[in-house]
């Protein structure tokens, strides 16, 4: 069983899938995007159909004292439009505090040039999330 990690935001949306047996989230693509919400829900739905998804992760911007705030909301209003879209699949919020700035090092790490670190950002951000949900399930997916 695949599941699908996401990293939404207002430009661009970061996307991991898992591996089949739930073990390891993979970045698979960013999605650019700007005023039409239904491109990016149109793309998404046809990524779970390819990787016959059956559960998505979404990172939940908290802020740091656990409190939702204005990207929170933003978060919301685009984790409902994706249930309307793919009703018969589990959309789960998953908090993803810090995980940009760990994508971020990540990237400073390898040494990624500056010009494509916005590239590839939210994918791995994307992954981090996805993985800390497979971590804290083990692989008892099944």
């Amino acid at each position: 069983m695949r599941i699908m990690g996401i990293d939404y935001g207002d430009s661009r949306i970061g996307i991991a899938i898992s591996d089949p047996m739930g073990w390891t989230a993979q970045g698979i693509e960013t999605i650019k995007w700007k005023t039409d919400i239904e491109v990016p829900l149109k793309r998404i739905s046809q990524l779970v159909e390819e990787y016959d998804v059956k559960k998505i992760i979404v990172g939940f911007p908290k802020n740091m004292d656990g409190s939702v705030g204005f990207r929170g909301e933003k978060t919301i209003e685009f984790i409902d439009l994706l249930k309307k879209k793919i009703s018969d699949i589990e959309v789960i919020k998953w908090d993803e505090r810090l995980t940009t700035v760990a994508a971020n090092r990540t990237m400073h790490e390898m040494g990624v040039k500056k010009s494509k670190k916005k590239m590839v950002v939210d994918q791995i951000a994307a992954v981090y999330i996805l993985q800390g949900y497979l971590n804290s399930i083990g692989n008892n997916i099944m």
